[in-house]
């Protein structure tokens, strides 16, 4: 059987690091969950003038996360909490190619950072920084590493996500100061924290289309595996 392709966005920097010029990065664990999942795993460049060529080509979309915020003009803020970071370039890219697989109803898999803009482009809004919209005693940007659980999600019952995990409650890891806030028309929330905040949506009226606040690449628990799965069989 043909392995779906499955087009995974980048994050990008400028200089320093890696290399002293502009370059691309993503963790290896994207790539490879994709690949254990059944897919044929291919990355994105930011080359916006080259997104109706990119969705031509892929099966399913997976926006990755990234130490970086969704600029709060996008969803009608005029004011920018001090904590947030932006990287113009990459989310002008990943908006115009998650709007373009959404109108093609190619299957989008939105991940922590991914999941927030994948949020926005739906018409959500964001908390810009949880400790100070939201306070609470669950730390959502845990000390433990990220290979480790860091708090339980709770998952609605018939949803999407439920029906695709078959599970009610279930760990997951938690690196994010930002986080959906609003439930606008057409989304569907599909699972919490304890403390009330929204961990998981998705929008009924696509073939697939789910965002999840954690990282289910670090395979944490059955239901990460499940969620990866679902998302290359959809692309099929």
């Amino acid at each position: 059987m043909k392995k779906p392709l499955i087009g995974i966005t980048v994050d990008a920097e400028e200089t320093g690091g890696y290399s002293s010029l502009p370059w691309y990065a993503l963790r290896q664990n994207y790539a490879s969950a994709v690949t254990n999942a059944g897919g044929l795993p291919i990355l994105l460049p930011h080359e916006v003038s080259l997104v109706d060529e990119y969705i031509k080509k892929i099966d399913g979309l997976l926006i990755t996360g990234g130490a970086f915020d969704v600029d709060p003009a996008l969803f009608g803020e005029s004011v920018q909490h001090s904590s947030v970071t932006l990287k113009r370039e990459r989310t002008e890219f990943e908006l115009a190619i998650t709007q373009g697989a959404l109108a093609r109803n190619i299957p989008v898999l939105g991940i922590c950072g991914g999941q927030q803009l994948l949020h926005v482009v739906l018409g959500g809004t964001l908390y810009q920084h949880v400790p100070d919209e939201a306070p609470s005693n669950i730390e959502h940007e845990q000390k433990n590493p990220r290979t480790e659980p860091g708090h339980e999600v709770s998952v609605t019952a018939n949803t999407l996500l439920a029906r695709i995990t078959q599970m009610a409650r279930f760990p997951v890891n938690s690196a994010h100061h930002q986080a959906v806030k609003n439930c606008p028309e057409g989304v569907v929330i599909s699972a919490h924290a304890d403390d009330g905040l929204i961990e998981a949506i998705e929008a009924p009226a696509y073939k697939f289309c789910i965002g999840v606040q954690w990282h289910p690449e670090y395979s944490i628990s059955q239901a990460d595996d499940a969620i990866l799965q679902a998302f290359v069989e959809a692309s099929r």
